[in-house]
């Protein structure tokens, strides 16, 4: 019998979207332990969350966003459990909990009143036994631990309150940091030090929650695995402390990809690795020691980010006219012996009175009044206080407000967007004879007005910029910042590596023994529609779906045409296929998954769900945790059932059992399988060597494909 590598399981659920019979609104960190009872009766051997870092910027909805960090070391305040904070609790203190289970009792996460019933009862509870929990030998070992962090984390967290903002510049006199300021700001005379200790407090019992969570995964052998976000909100605790390791100017993004045509424009700072490296990536080795606490392994968020980060203007808010950091551009001299020297023609959009008339209509001539002037007879400019894309959002603003404009406000925004973003090539604003190329250039009217010489050139820079010119600069990069983050801890690291992949990016990877990630919808080979699970490669992690995307029943309904051709190429049926991603479906999908060479298949609990049609009652679309294309998203996805009721569910843990053992890969016995140290993950990164040998099996229990189509 032929052995293969270990092979393990797991499902994915953010933190917020889990729902039991003890929480207030929003998952919380102690209902890890009944996921983890879930997971281990499921056969998983890994529990996979979403960032739990405080977001806390804007006071609103708005931080229900877990990517934009308020500070990369702090836990959120939603996870708490407000009634563990003593044994202690009063009677009405008690009896406000259960009316405000009650109340957040949603369908989704109403993140404002959780925040707000959460915050409130905690002061309370810290009113009464501030002084027995600040005086005591656990908090006061936890903040020397952490004191580095948590003391300019309170003060901003006072700050933010205090003046009603997160914007520094609001601060007066605390704009800018200060070791000074901050001791003062912190110190036991200090008119505000029970605010400050407040926010001691909460942290201290956000840890103490998570790490009995932790702890209790690490003894049953399930394996909690974090994710490190690319970057940190541009007001957070980071980039007021360290405003040096940040390009404060810019925004991160990515480029138009599967998610979005205009690309994505994230709204974080990018990172000033030169500053970064002078200290070994102390900032990043703290960051990853911090997660250590809680994890034995973790996601690296866009993992092309150390790499090479799509880096926008801070006036832009779409991701497309950006450029690469670090990334070599293209010279003026370079350009000029090309040909190509019209740089103000190429650089600016060109805006005839035709293509303002074919956008506006009747209109146009209005339009045109407002944003532009006319800089020769029938062509166009925009003014100066509407030529960049934040200028446009305002003054149109400005004239809705005024009642001026009939046309919807999005609408409008998006072809004055489309029109100033009209070029072949963007201007570096450090050095103005450097040229990078406009994302698909191709598509502009800019580039289809020049003549066949200048096309054929720009395209063939074009290509050489994007694919060539750039992977040994951008493997370099790679090789100073990822063996940092790796020899930081012991977890094992797997990266997000979706997107548009730079050759480099693989190689770097296996180098290094980084796993990837494999999303079936979303193939990293050239000309397939659908990823082939079975083959793989070992070094991966393999998934339906993930957050970012749709989940597998909404998929399925999306596309009738994309839904058609799935199920030809995977069932080899002609047959019409159901419109709905009945269980069978799903029950085939999930199993190609099981069965793959990957080291790990984990599935968001939406997909398991979707095996048992008791389960899907709820709308596909409701599913969704993220849109990718609304940077101001929403994020309150919560699961429909309890965790108490799936784990009495026998009928769906024996569905997903016998998936995960008929497909050869291990699972977690009632006993744990390690007794010590951090559960069943192996010394960091030597998974690829081959873990613990586990005998393939050829027979499943499953559903064949052939049984499938008879079903269907």
């Amino acid at each position: 019998m032929r052995e293969m590598p270990w092979r393990g399981a797991g499902v994915a659920i953010p933190m917020f979207s889990v729902r039991s019979e003890e929480d207030l609104g929003v998952g919380e960190f102690l209902d890890l332990k009944l996921l983890v009872d879930w997971a281990v009766e499921s056969g998983f051997h890994l529990v996979q969350l979403l960032p739990i870092n405080d977001t806390s910027v804007h006071g609103m909805w708005w931080d229900s966003y877990p990517y934009s960090s308020l500070s990369v070391f702090a836990l959120h305040p939603l996870y708490l459990r407000v009634q563990a904070l003593s044994d202690k609790i009063p009677e009405e203190i008690k009896q406000e909990i259960e009316k405000a289970r009650s109340q957040l009792d949603l369908k989704d996460v109403d993140y404002e009143a959780t925040m707000a019933a959460k915050l409130s009862i905690a002061k309370k509870v810290f009113a009464l036994e501030k002084d027995m929990i600040l005086n005591s030998s656990s908090f006061q070992n936890f903040f020397a631990e952490n004191k580095d962090w948590i003391k300019p984390y309170a003060a901003f967290c006072f700050l933010r309150d205090f003046f009603e903002t997160s914007e520094r510049s609001q601060w007066g006199c605390y704009a800018q940091f200060s070791e000074a300021k901050l001791e003062k700001l912190v110190s036991k005379d200090s008119l505000h030090y029970e605010i400050i200790c407040f926010h001691y407090y909460i942290q201290f019992h956000l840890h103490i929650q998570l790490s009995e969570a932790a702890e209790y995964a690490r003894t049953k052998g399930v394996i909690l695995k974090g994710d490190l976000p690319i970057g940190v909100d541009r007001n957070s605790v980071d980039t007021w402390v360290y405003p040096n390791l940040f390009r404060m100017n810019t925004s991160t993004g990515a480029p138009p990809d599967y998610f979005d045509k205009n690309g994505q424009n994230w709204g974080f700072p990018t990172y000033n690795w030169e500053e970064m490296s002078k200290d070994n990536y102390a900032w990043w080795r703290a960051r990853l020691l911090q997660m250590a606490k809680y994890f034995t392994a973790y996601r690296i968020d866009h993992i092309l980010g150390f790499f090479r980060i799509w880096e926008l203007p801070d006036h832009a808010m779409t991701g497309l006219c950006g450029k690469f950091r670090p990334s070599i551009p293209l010279s003026q001299e370079e350009l000029e012996k090309e040909g190509i020297w019209d740089f103000d023609r190429l650089t600016r959009p060109c805006i005839r009175r035709e293509l303002l008339e074919n956008k506006f209509g009747a209109s146009w001539a209005f339009v045109a009044s407002i944003f532009m002037k006319e800089s020769q007879k029938d062509v166009y400019e925009f003014k100066e206080d509407c030529n960049t894309e934040k200028k446009i959002a305002s003054k149109l603003k400005s004239c809705l407000e005024k009642s001026m404009m009939l046309e919807s406000e999005e609408k409008l925004r998006l072809q004055l967007f489309d029109l100033l973003r009209d070029i072949v090539l963007i201007r570096d604003p450090e050095d103005p004879r450097k040229f990078y190329p406009r994302f698909s250039m191709e598509d502009t009217s800019n580039f289809r007005e020049l003549d066949e010489h200048s096309k054929n050139t720009l395209r063939r820079l074009y290509n050489d910029y994007y694919f060539h010119r750039q992977e040994s600069l951008w493997r370099q990069n790679a090789m100073k910042t990822l063996p940092v983050l790796l020899n930081s801890s012991d977890m094992l690291a797997c990266g997000e590596d979706l997107g548009l992949i730079p050759s480099c990016v693989h190689p770097v990877m296996q180098e290094l023994g980084l796993i990837g990630l494999r999303i079936q919808r979303m193939p990293s080979e050239p000309g397939l529609e659908f990823g082939i699970p079975s083959q793989y490669p070992y070094m991966t992690v393999c998934a339906p779906s993930c957050h970012d995307c749709s989940t597998l029943r909404a998929w399925w309904e999306e596309d009738e045409g994309r839904r058609l051709r799935f199920f030809q190429t995977f069932l080899g049926s002609n047959n019409s296929p159901p419109d709905q991603c009945i269980p069978e479906i799903a029950y085939f999908i999930i199993q190609q998954h099981v069965e793959a060479p990957s080291m790990w298949s984990i599935f968001p609990v939406q997909d398991l769900l979707a095996l048992k049609e008791e389960y899907t009652t709820r709308l596909a679309v409701e599913e969704t945790i993220n849109d990718p294309t609304n940077p101001k998203h929403y994020w309150r996805y919560r699961v429909h059932v309890t965790l108490e009721s799936l784990l009495k569910d026998k009928d769906l843990i024996t569905v997903i059992k016998d998936l995960v053992r008929g497909s050869g890969r291990s699972y977690p016995l009632q006993e744990p399988e390690v007794s010590e140290g951090k559960g069943t993950v192996p010394e960091k990164q030597q998974a690829a060597n081959g873990l613990e040998k586990v005998p393939q099996i050829t027979q499943t229990n499953g559903i064949s494909k052939k049984e499938t189509v008879a079903v269907l």
